[in-house]
């Protein structure tokens, strides 16, 4: 399902959902029974997998990698430039999330992290690196904060 006023320019499979206000640029690619909720941009260079729930207000920048079975909460946002500059060339950093992993509403992920498999950010948190598979990190800067299931 494609709502009538999303702007989707990329192939979108039967089983996703895009909200109002989206804009897909025409080479991204995303995967099945995904939802994407109203008022997301997604650019060209972004691959997401199955069963991703990318909530309301969120930016995806070329360079990210989403795997299957992960949530981004509202108003998430990512960069992918360190040293950003007006009108200037800049040297892109990827995002990669693994699959399973979690995203609380409002937190600021940085250019080059990984987020591991099933790991979980909290609310507001600022992800300056790298977090490992199964933790749970929360603060700014995030922190590990314990060992979750997975």
């Amino acid at each position: 399902m494609i709502h009538k006023l999303a702007d989707c320019q990329a192939p979108i499979p039967d089983s996703t959902r895009v909200w109002q206000f989206c804009v897909i640029m025409p080479g991204a690619k995303i995967g099945e029974d995904c939802n994407i909720c109203s008022h997301c941009l997604i650019e060209n260079d972004v691959v997401i997998g199955n069963k991703v729930t990318v909530k309301c207000g969120v930016y995806l920048w070329d360079g990210m990698r989403i795997e299957d079975d992960v949530l981004i909460g509202a108003n998430v946002t990512f960069t992918n430039d360190k040293y950003p500059r007006s009108k200037r060339p800049f040297n892109l950093l990827p995002i990669t999330i693994k699959k399973g992993a979690s995203i609380g509403a409002g937190a600021v992920v940085l250019g080059g992290v990984t987020i591991g498999e099933k790991a979980m950010i909290g609310v507001g948190s600022v992800v300056t690196h790298d977090v490992p598979d199964g933790e749970l990190w929360y603060g700014n800067p995030a922190r590990f904060v314990r060992k979750i299931e997975i």
